[in-house]
């Protein structure tokens, strides 16, 4: 007789939460074959389908909706209890999910995830980065990696150092032939280089100076949703790009990037690791955050 174990349950929760099979199947770490036949065998001893599926689409049936319902919250506690138990050991060990913008996951992958790796390589960390600001509880993640400003009111919040800032760039070679924007409205003169957020919106280019603040929609002959594309493309030439200035600084010291507009955009809050109270985190995610506050001092001091 088959018995569901735990990773089946998993599976539904994961396919619920993510409405996406392939999605779902890259979280738990199988295929996507794996984790379709892990929901068949489950809904054929139940004898009920758990979701509607079409080749665009999941959705949860409405016996899905009560079984989510029910098991959910078992499984938490289940989950909970397992933490408990990993909470006692003398050695980190395990997987930490960590959720960041691509930007904030380059700042720290050095400096406090590869030390961590190096302090503790039993612990694997599995680091995701995405532009969209997502709930990390709903999503499954332990930590969050965001600006101070973009972290939830409910969440406990470590900073990580220094305050962050904009950059406005563009090659030596567009400069000398198009000059130099000197307030931000003079950007509409100039040709740049478009970004679209996760949601479908296009960015409006941010600044302040001396208490006044200026939002530019920015035109241009190309629009990316990726700051590294962005990047390559001021650096030849196509027009003046809006960056952190972590990602272009090494460009700006190396002379391929001008900056502009440098008394428009002042320090910004820095970035802060975050994350739900937990009542029994396991020893992995307490030194990770031990790390974190060892880093976040040395930053300050």
């Amino acid at each position: 007789m088959y018995r569901p174990a735990l990773n089946d349950l998993d599976a539904v929760i994961a396919v619920a939460r993510r409405t996406s099979f392939r999605v779902a199947a890259l979280d738990l770490g199988m295929s996507t074959t794996a984790l379709s036949n892990a929901i068949g065998r489950l809904e054929a001893s139940l004898g009920v389908r758990l979701f509607n599926r079409t080749t665009r689409s999941v959705s949860l049936t409405d016996a899905g909706r009560v079984f989510i319902e029910q098991v959910g919250p078992a499984l938490q506690d289940i989950h909970g209890a397992m933490e408990a138990v990993r909470a006692r050991q003398a050695t980190p060990s395990g997987t930490l999910r960590i959720n960041a913008f691509a930007t904030a996951a380059r700042e720290i992958l050095s400096p406090l995830v590869l030390e961590f790796l190096r302090r503790y390589p039993q612990v694997h960390i599995d680091l995701v980065t995405e532009g969209r600001l997502v709930d990390i509880v709903a999503e499954g993640f332990d930590l969050g990696v965001r600006v101070a400003d973009l972290v939830p009111s409910d969440m406990i919040a470590i900073s990580l150092g220094r305050p962050q800032r904009y950059a406005v760039v563009g090659s030596p070679a567009y400069v000398e032939k198009h000059g130099r924007p000197h307030a931000p409205p003079d950007l509409l003169q100039h040709q740049c280089v478009r970004v679209r957020l996760p949601n479908g919106a296009l960015y409006r280019w941010q600044f302040e100076k001396d208490g006044k603040t200026a939002q530019i929609d920015v035109t241009g002959p190309i629009t990316l949703d990726e700051a590294s594309l962005a990047r390559t493309a001021v650096l030849q030439g196509i027009g003046l790009g809006f960056f952190m200035e972590q990602d272009i600084h090494a460009d700006i010291e190396a002379g391929r990037l001008v900056r502009v507009l440098d008394d428009w955009t002042p320090p910004f809050a820095g970035l802060c690791l975050y994350y739900p109270g937990r009542r029994n985190p396991s020893a992995a995610f307490k030194a990770f955050v031990a790390l974190a506050r060892e880093l976040g001092g040395r930053s300050a001091a």
